[in-house]
């Protein structure tokens, strides 16, 4: 789950794991999710590097605090983070793929076949 080698902070992979958990409904709308010190004993973090992940989620409206309850995943948890995935994650992706293949010289129609044979093959699995 965690990689110390990424360029990306220990907190926003928090926070990614936590909006991936959501989506694959491993935790549902109003369900509470781990602690700040849940996290940091399972991932052998800081408490404070844990906390600041899901904060970040509690910023962006994905996970609500109960005081002296715990966080909990927002009624809108789901959609927000599909948005956000869509909107920023993969527009960058996209972006990336297109400048690497205009510096590979694949044409626009290779690029396109090669997305639709990987799409069809991830329907296959």
């Amino acid at each position: 789950m965690l990689n110390h080698n990424s360029s990306k902070p220990i907190y926003v992979q928090i926070a990614d794991w936590i909006e991936s958990e959501i989506l694959n409904n491993h935790f549902q709308a109003n369900q509470k999710v781990y602690s700040q010190y849940q996290l940091a004993e399972m991932y052998t973090i800081n408490p404070a590097t844990a906390a600041k992940g899901l904060n970040l989620l509690v910023d962006e409206k994905i996970l609500f605090k109960k005081r002296g309850l715990g966080m909990f995943v927002t009624e809108e948890a789901k959609q927000i983070i599909l948005n956000k995935r869509k909107n920023q994650t993969l527009k960058q992706l996209v972006q990336e793929l297109v400048q690497e293949a205009t510096r590979l010289r694949i044409s626009k129609q290779e690029l396109i076949a090669m997305i639709q044979d990987a799409n069809e093959e991830e329907v296959q699995t």
